[in-house]
């Protein structure tokens, strides 16, 4: 499917509509950008990521797989996690900050993502199967999901992203909401 600037507000909309994290989404969007700059962002507010990772995927994602990657987070000290927070936040080179999130337990390239997402989610965002083969489809990424990605590849796919959204003028997040909805209706 081609995706024009009318296509991708409108399949933004629908996500608002009719995702049920949305609004608690929403929220963390507007608040936790300040929090990661200011060094306030809480162990709930990270752990909430990992968890919205998985869980937006409304029961599709395998229980165990999810369980499991939760609680290899949870086995992370909050002090661990803060350092390896506060630094990526410093850190201009998006390689970098994707590298020093996966020194996290339980953090792998897709979840590292979320968090940038949610950092700054003008600048960033996720990578996940659904999202790529949408993108994939609209012909702005030649391959198929690497499972997972490497952190070249989660580069290229954010740069494709950054591109697509500059084109449209849209924002990261509505191409996000846009490329969700897409591959949820089998556009992709």
């Amino acid at each position: 499917m081609k995706l024009d600037r009318a296509v991708v507000v409108e399949l933004s909309r629908d996500y608002e509509r009719q995702e049920p994290l949305y609004l608690v989404e929403r929220d963390y969007l507007e608040t936790l950008p300040d929090a990661f700059e200011s060094g306030t962002v809480l162990w709930k507010d990270v752990e909430w990521i990992v968890w919205w990772y998985f869980r937006r995927y409304l029961g599709e994602f395998p229980h165990g797989e999810r369980e499991a990657a939760e609680r290899r987070f949870r086995d992370n000290e909050w002090e661990t996690v803060s350092e390896v927070v506060e630094s990526v936040v410093g850190i201009a080179a998006d390689g970098e900050k994707v590298e020093r999130l996966l020194r996290l337990r339980g953090v792998d390239v897709p979840i590292a993502s979320a968090v940038l997402q949610y950092a700054d989610p003008s600048a960033y965002v996720v990578v996940d199967e659904r999202t790529w083969t949408a993108l994939r489809d609209a012909g702005a990424l030649a391959d198929g999901y690497p499972d997972p990605p490497s952190v070249d590849e989660y580069l290229r796919y954010l740069e494709r992203c950054r591109a697509l959204a500059d084109d449209l003028d849209v924002e990261l997040q509505t191409l996000y909401r846009a490329l969700w909805r897409l591959s949820a209706e089998g556009g992709a």
